[in-house]
């Protein structure tokens, strides 16, 4: 892993371009750490930030993964192979897959970053990417997904905007539907062993709504414990006092996770 410092965007939060290993792959990732203060040596939470959108369209911003930061958490967000001078190619939710898996295993190792509260979060089409990290990683603590895309299948259908990317790069739905299979989380979520919070707007044009809807049913009938949060009338990009509110709401109950997961471990 390389580490390159990266001008700072909010006071208190260091920025760094990292280049990490996934798959034989040189794949680059934007890192926000919060500025060490006093004598404390303790380890910081984690979140792992999946970004949506491919190329230059939904890029990860610097601000928001610093902003995040800015609560006290340390931010790895992957820019996924092929982006931002990364080898490869984007595969939007296939084999690139494995770069988000890697860069996991990078924050574990990282010696400010607690292995124990280390969450996932997928914005857009990062909520694929988000949701097969929270099976495939072990001990991820939880995973958010905003506004994020839990069905291809429904994508293809509701973004015909996206339909001429979609069929070069994973194929026609009923071509090719085991390429769409594998890269829809629904089909798999009782693998996931973390609680998931779901965070939607309900006039969501990029994302619909119903990407939320099915993904808790599918929570629920898995068993599997969640939450979701879907703010009346708000787009994909949540705006001004919405964003910061729902912000501190997702920081509170990825805290209250922390907090659960260190009482199980003190009266295992």
């Amino acid at each position: 892993m390389k580490m390159t410092p990266e001008a700072s965007v909010v006071p208190g939060v260091s920025l760094f371009t990292v280049s990490y290993d996934s798959q034989g792959l040189l794949v680059k990732a934007l890192l926000a750490v919060p500025t060490s203060t006093g004598e404390s040596q303790e380890r910081l939470p984690a979140l792992l930030y999946c970004r949506g959108g491919i190329r230059g369209v939904g890029k990860v911003s610097p601000e928001r993964i610093s902003q995040m930061a800015a609560f006290g958490y340390v931010v790895l967000a992957p820019h996924y192979r092929g982006n931002e001078g990364g080898e490869g190619r984007d595969e939007f939710g296939g084999a690139d897959r494995n770069d988000v898996f890697s860069a996991y295993e990078l924050l574990r190792q990282m010696p400010q970053v607690d292995p124990q509260r280390i969450s996932v979060y997928g914005f857009s089409r990062g909520g694929i990417m988000a949701l097969f990290a929270a099976m495939e990683c072990e001990g991820v603590l939880a995973a958010v997904v905003w506004g994020g895309v839990s069905d291809l299948f429904l994508t293809y259908e509701e973004r015909v905007d996206l339909r001429r990317m979609l069929r070069r790069i994973v194929g026609h739905p009923r071509k090719q539907e085991e390429a769409y299979r594998q890269r829809t989380p629904l089909y798999r979520l009782g693998e996931i062993s973390c609680p998931v919070l779901i965070i939607h707007g309900t006039a969501d044009q990029n994302v619909g709504v119903e990407h939320a809807r099915r993904l808790a049913h599918a929570l629920r009938e898995a068993g599997k414990p969640y939450d979701m949060w879907l703010e009346e009338g708000a787009s994909h990009l949540f705006q001004g006092a919405d964003m910061e509110t729902y912000t501190r709401r997702m920081f509170a109950w990825l805290d209250e996770k922390g907090r659960e997961r260190l009482h199980s471990a003190l009266t295992r």
